[in-house]
């Protein structure tokens, strides 16, 4: 497909408008997760974690959200700097033509199914953008670190926890 100069002129301002939205909505820094960041992140936990999470939903919801917890906990320990990027891409996939433009979800969060946010993360992973891969690699980080700093999801893999010491 070939884009007339017009196209390609309103593409990067819509593409710069979104950008500077994201940006606005993450300028101050440290901050609590936002309902809609809370939401994302437990669908994009339902789809990673999706084999070990309980199949009761008032289970799984529960564990989601201390997943979830987890997340915003790693998040706050983080630098300025990261805690910065990390929001802004939260911000561009909670907004709806970020969340369409980049994941390719056309649902809400709390509506899209855990094969569609799979489907996602899976052209993130195996993009042949960086950028979309490093974005991939820092979900998978802090949903996994938050999903294993908790003792009681370590029985699954065998781990009987850090070994006890003379301290």
């Amino acid at each position: 497909m070939i884009f007339s100069r017009r196209q390609f002129i309103r593409t990067g301002l819509a593409g710069g408008a979104l950008l500077s939205f994201s940006g606005w909505l993450n300028a101050a820094g440290a901050r609590a997760l936002s309902a809609a960041e809370r939401e994302m992140l437990a669908a994009v936990c339902s789809a990673m974690l999706d084999g070990a999470l309980p199949r009761d939903n008032e289970q799984r919801r529960r564990w989601l959200a201390l997943t979830v917890d987890g997340i915003a906990g790693e998040v706050a320990g983080l630098s300025l700097a990261t805690q910065k990027e990390v929001g802004e891409l939260f911000g561009l996939l909670v907004v709806a033509p970020g969340r369409l433009v980049l994941a390719g979800v056309s649902k809400p969060w709390r509506e899209a199914s855990v094969v569609d946010v799979s489907e996602f993360l899976q052209s993130w992973r195996s993009s042949r953008i960086g950028l979309l891969q490093g974005a991939y690699g820092a979900l998978h980080d802090l949903i996994f670190g938050a999903w294993y700093a908790r003792s009681d999801t370590w029985e699954a893999i065998g781990y009987p926890g850090p070994p006890q010491g003379f301290f």
